[in-house]
């Protein structure tokens, strides 16, 4: 039998691949394993969480990923507990650790890979929704104004409208995940007779695979094509799967000529999807395809005012600031700086103030980017590699040399330079080179899990010098 530590290592490696480096950090990376045994044909993992506040947080925002890795690794047949430590302070300079011990909620994973017709009732599809994810906790600014309005449309009138389908599309962090649940919860809330399906695309085409294999593809298909609403996040990994998207069309189809609402998210807009047929992106398109852009300082002021709200907490306006002004790529990004810093203090007992916020968030706030050159990330890169950064001004065309020059201008755009300035210290190519570079990479990181490593493992390199 596997130790409660090699099980837990194991969950650790799939959750670093779905959550960012310093929500692993902050979240994850503290939990212990405590114990694994055996309990009424179940395994029960017992995981040591760091406080009441780490606790709730996990349960409130990550219940799902746990569980669903917990399964992978270990099998249907789990159950999830975690032992919470509470520190009491005695008397005196010394301190108490008492524990208690309380189950994640749902522990026990059913995997029911191929929906049964019964399961279409609003109370299953509803377990499937993220309930906190509504359009009242949705902040709305110049940068979302447009994905939002035609989000509430259609949750109001949904097959409704001009939006079928509406895709909804930008970067990680930005709010996708949160709007498409938002339809879905608000079409429950109004209209509990409606049918929904919310799914990801991965987990679809496993359960067409699945289908196929157990000889059940007319009942798949029949689930999915009799459903009022359709929501599928992440169509971007359809690419590459032909039958899995030949599926699809066809549910599509139906769905379009019955005039239910289909509603799907992507990091990219359809025309840069890899993979995926032209017949298929085309219908991306016959509805509205709406992008969200980065939150401008105003925005993420309120998401800030807003969060802080919703945990009971009242920051200081410098604070707000602070945070607002120098961390700008997403919302997670500003989610996962809130939670930190009031983890810190409350961990430490401090007052939230400037100087706290400073000495908690130096993690997610770098220095400025101009101490580290091109020509620096350059020689990193190319001592990374083992490589003469000579090599990377040539025109050869060398798998080797064009994939290390690619990801030393994919790492300059990470640090803000612009497509020329990067083109020209590389020895004078066009924008466009730089453009498709950043591309390359970002489909190697989806695709190749040892390239996205390697990155990774590069990136920290680079923020050490940043």
């Amino acid at each position: 039998m596997p130790t409660a530590e090699s099980v837990w290592e194991a969950c650790l490696v799939v959750i670093r691949d779905n959550v960012s480096p310093q929500c692993f950090q902050t979240w994850f990376k503290p939990l212990e394993a405590v114990t694994l045994e055996e309990e009424d044909g179940f395994s029960k993992l017992t995981l040591q969480v760091p406080g009441p506040f780490h606790y709730e947080y996990l349960e409130g925002q990550y219940n799902l990923l746990l569980r669903t890795t917990l399964t992978r690794v270990l099998g249907e047949k789990n159950r999830l507990y975690y032992e919470v430590v509470v520190i009491q302070e005695d008397p005196g300079p010394h301190e108490t650790h008492n524990t208690y011990q309380v189950p994640a909620s749902d522990s026990v994973v059913h995997h029911t890979p191929v929906p049964q017709p019964e399961a279409t009732a609003p109370s299953a599809v509803k377990s499937q929704l993220m309930e906190n994810y509504t359009f009242d906790k949705f902040v709305v600014g110049d940068c979302n104004q447009l994905a939002y309005s035609a989000a509430r449309a259609i949750a109001d009138l949904p097959g409704g409208t001009a939006y079928n389908p509406f895709l909804v599309y930008g970067g990680v962090g930005l709010g996708k995940t949160h709007l498409i649940h938002a339809i879905g919860n608000h079409i429950l809330n109004w209209n509990s007779d409606k049918k929904i399906s919310y799914i990801s695309s991965e987990r679809f085409t496993n359960e067409f695979v699945q289908a196929i294999q157990e000889k059940k593809v007319q009942t798949f298909s029949r689930y999915y094509r009799n459903v009022d609403v359709l929501i599928i996040d992440d169509v971007q990994f359809f690419g590459g799967k032909e039958k899995t998207q030949e599926e699809f069309f066809c549910v599509f189809n139906e769905l379009q000529q019955n005039g239910n609402q289909i509603v799907l998210s992507a990091d990219r807009p359809p025309k840069e999807i890899k993979g995926i047929e032209d017949r298929l992106l085309s219908r991306f398109c016959w509805g509205l395809q709406a992008d969200l852009q980065p939150p401008d300082l105003e925005t993420r002021t309120a998401i800030l005012i807003r969060k802080a709200t919703e945990i009971g907490l009242t920051l200081p306006p410098g604070v707000i600031d602070y945070i607002a002004q120098n961390i700008t790529k997403n919302i997670r990004e500003l989610e996962g700086a809130l939670v930190r810093l009031l983890a810190q203090a409350t961990y430490t007992t401090q007052t939230i103030d400037e100087s706290l916020a400073k000495v908690a968030l130096k993690d997610f706030i770098r220095r400025p980017h101009a101490m580290l050159s091109i020509d620096r990330i350059q020689r990193l890169v190319c001592d990374y590699f083992g490589i003469d950064q000579n090599r990377l001004h040539e025109k050869t065309k060398k798998r080797e040399i064009v994939q290390v020059r690619q990801l030393a201008m994919y790492l300059c755009r990470e640090l803000d330079y612009t497509h020329k300035a990067i083109g020209l210290q590389f020895g004078g190519r066009d924008h466009s080179t730089v453009v498709h570079a950043v591309k390359s990479v970002n489909n190697l990181i989806e695709t190749d899990i040892n390239y996205r490593n390697r990155v990774a493992d590069i990136r920290r390199k680079v923020n050490l010098l940043t």
